[in-house]
């Protein structure tokens, strides 16, 4: 399976990939490689070109421009059957008439495959998703996971050159998501595929993937590892849309020797090498980096609005300025002040990210 940062060659590469509706365009010129072996996932809200991108790749939609290319070969008037490539729905999609196993032999018996080759690679895939001992029964017995699992082994079983999976778990309640994600994580170790996700829940896309593709306005936000994108978001966009993110809006001035950003809650210094171009921007802080604290470098004045209890840890809401709402997590064990009070909120100057 391919890690991160390896020299493995491309399995995908999107050339200037576009699609427009008349004068709506669903997707801008997107260029995308994807190495052999990766988990992609493609993140953004709902609009963002994201299941655009993923029609494209497979062929389910006709291009406007570009090219998609697949192992060095130009697939982009291939029709959709022949492309080799798996596709997993948020709806099923299982026959109801046919059993577990058949299900699961489907995509070989249209391929022509010989039946001994069928029984062996059905039964792998059944041991893959651990569904071995309900092979005999139909779909309306098995729950929605078992489900689930079923179409997952259909389109392994045939071993496709990528997989596309486009909101596969949008119909499962949060424990069985949750669930299913490990599986999937799972399942593409053991397989080493080249999988392709497309998603709009952000913690889905950080427990999933080796690199998120998060879209915005029908174009690529931003493309990095989870922990890239997270801790070192490039736009106000980015920050906001994955985790929680409190983003303080200001305009550099020039103060004891060095540039800050004032904004209507103070002037706040700026991580060491940040480049403040132009004339403002935002601080990116995230509620794991604040603390309650006066004598930080950077800190603010607010009242305590809400107290959530999380278990592991608490959080505060609090109201800063005239509306404005900023977000901590304060550990377990950590003292809690009462709804009203008011408190300092601080920060070192590096924990925060500056972004346009």
């Amino acid at each position: 399976m391919t890690v991160p940062g390896s020299k493995a060659p491309p399995k995908l590469v999107v050339e200037g990939l576009c699609k427009r509706y008349g004068a709506t365009t669903a997707l801008e010129p997107t260029q995308l490689s994807v190495p052999e072996g990766e988990f992609l996932t493609l993140l953004g809200p709902s609009g963002s070109g994201k299941t655009t991108l993923l029609q494209l790749v497979c062929g389910l939609v006709e291009l406007s421009e570009g090219r998609v290319i697949i192992d060095g070969r130009d697939q982009s008037d291939t029709p959709v059957h022949q492309r080799d490539i798996g596709l997993v729905f948020q709806h099923y999609a299982l026959f109801p008439h046919l059993t577990v196993a058949e299900n699961i032999a489907f995509p070989l018996k249209m391929r022509g495959r010989s039946s001994a080759e069928i029984g062996k690679r059905v039964a792998d895939a059944l041991g893959m998703v651990h569904l071995g001992h309900l092979a005999e029964r139909f779909p309306r017995e098995l729950s929605g996971g078992q489900q689930q699992r079923v179409a997952l082994a259909r389109c392994f079983v045939y071993q496709p050159s990528i997989i596309l999976m486009d909101e596969p778990l949008g119909a499962l309640d949060k424990k069985l998501r949750e669930h299913m994600q490990i599986e999937i994580k799972r399942l593409h170790r053991e397989s080493g595929a080249t999988i392709i996700y497309v998603t709009h829940d952000q913690e889905e896309a950080l427990a999933l993937s080796d690199r998120i593709c998060l879209m915005n306005h029908a174009r690529i936000e931003q493309l990095g590892t989870p922990q890239e994108i997270y801790e070192r978001p490039r736009t106000a966009f980015a920050a906001d849309f994955i985790g929680i993110s409190n983003i303080l809006r200001g305009t550099f001035v020039a103060a004891d020797g060095e540039r800050r950003l004032e904004t209507s809650y103070g002037r706040f210094s700026l991580p060491a090498g940040a480049v403040a171009s132009g004339e403002g921007g935002a601080l990116v802080v995230r509620p794991e980096s604040l603390r309650i604290d006066a004598g930080a470098q950077n800190r603010v004045e607010g009242r305590v609005k809400e107290i959530v209890y999380a278990g592991s840890e608490t959080r505060l809401i609090a109201t800063i300025g005239d509306s404005e709402l900023m977000t901590l997590r304060l550990p377990a064990g950590e003292v809690v002040p009462t709804l009203g009070e008011t408190i300092a909120i601080g920060w070192d100057r590096d924990k925060a990210v500056l972004v346009p």
